[in-house]
């Protein structure tokens, strides 16, 4: 159980306790988290039909109780859900698919997850996953479940409405399972900007880069021919100037254009919903006021312009962005990294 201390203290909200026999997991389990971390707000995640099972998870000292939809029609899920208000015992309503959300939704279930994994046989569905947390109602706390692996992943959650991540297997299997939940709760994301080869791709995903950014936009020197392929440690993002067009990335990045070139800021996209603002520098000149421009900027800021790995930190130090970006300074030459340049530059920036 000291890892329920060590994941309290690595800056997890919450923690939950497998409690299921079937998967090694007991009520004693549960007891002893609860020993180890008094203030730490518990989840009990297990197959739970019955108000007797609520009344136990309280008594071991459980705060919340995961609820399956799969495995309850809409009368026991609502005789649960009040159960469960009584004993002041939370509830996270599980669903997997687009008919449980609407269930969920319509049992009023004031916490919602959303699992990749299908029950069933175990196969992760990230891409569903995240169109089903898009979809959830904002009035509600939604929580993106299993398949989440990167700091990228996690974001991709995060962009598309979720209020937390629960992760489970991911941290199991790491090495130092706390230095895992601090890894994905970490900021500011890395992007590499300006990739125009798979070779300058692979090296800023080893270098442990978040996001890779593709410019297509028809007057730039460092234009991609396409978006190229990035592993699952990876979100990528087609870059435009005004002329937008369809991609597989997964965000955009959209600069207006003025006098011929893109404008001083952008906005970053998904599915067409504005989810950060880029504050970069005016094309090919530089701004005395840059960051304290950034650093009053609204929301989640990723911070472009002239970054690399001589003045990322002082830069991150001065805003705290959501997400750093670089290009022109990571190359030999236009759309072509140079590869110490960017490991230089997303360590230092991580």
């Amino acid at each position: 159980m000291e890892l329920t201390v060590a994941f309290a203290r690595a800056g997890a909200s919450a923690v939950s306790v497998l409690v299921d026999e079937r998967f090694g997991g007991s009520l004693t389990d549960l007891k002893a988290a609860r020993t180890v971390a008094p203030d730490t707000p518990l989840l009990a995640k297990g197959f739970f039909r019955e108000e007797l099972q609520l009344l136990q998870l309280k008594l071991a000292g459980a705060d919340a109780a995961l609820l399956l939809l799969r495995d309850l029609d809409d009368d026991r899920m609502r005789a649960l859900m009040a159960y469960a208000t009584e004993l002041r015992l939370e509830t996270l309503v599980e669903a997997h698919d687009a008919a449980e959300l609407e269930r969920a939704v319509a049992l009023n279930a004031p916490v919602v997850g959303v699992n990749a994994r299908d029950l069933s046989t175990f196969t992760i569905d990230r891409r569903a996953q995240l169109d089903l947390v898009a979809r959830a109602p904002r009035d509600r706390v939604v929580i993106a479940e299993s398949g989440i692996e990167s700091r990228a992943q996690a974001a991709a959650a995060e962009l598309a409405g979720a209020d937390a991540v629960l992760v489970g297997s991911t941290l199991m299997r790491a090495k130092e399972p706390a230095a895992m939940v601090r890894e994905l709760l970490s900021r500011p994301l890395v992007k590499v900007c300006g990739l125009t080869r798979e070779e300058d791709v692979a090296v800023a995903a080893e270098a442990g880069a978040d996001l890779a950014g593709f410019i297509l936009a028809k007057e730039s020197p460092r234009r991609a021919k396409r978006v190229l392929e990035v592993p699952d440690t990876m979100l990528a993002v087609a870059v435009f100037v005004e002329d937008v067009a369809t991609t597989d990335a997964d965000l955009m990045q959209v600069y207006a254009r003025e006098n011929g070139h893109r404008s001083r800021d952008a906005a970053l996209l998904r599915d067409g919903e504005r989810v950060a603002t880029v504050v970069d520098l005016p094309w090919q000149q530089a701004d005395a006021s840059h960051l304290e421009r950034a650093r009053a900027t609204r929301g989640r800021v990723m911070l472009a312009g002239g970054l690399s790995a001589d003045n990322v930190r002082k830069a991150i130090e001065a805003v705290r962005p959501w997400a750093v970006d670089a290009s022109s300074r990571l190359e030999v030459k236009p759309g072509v990294k140079d590869h110490d340049a960017v490991r230089a530059f997303v360590e230092a920036a991580r």
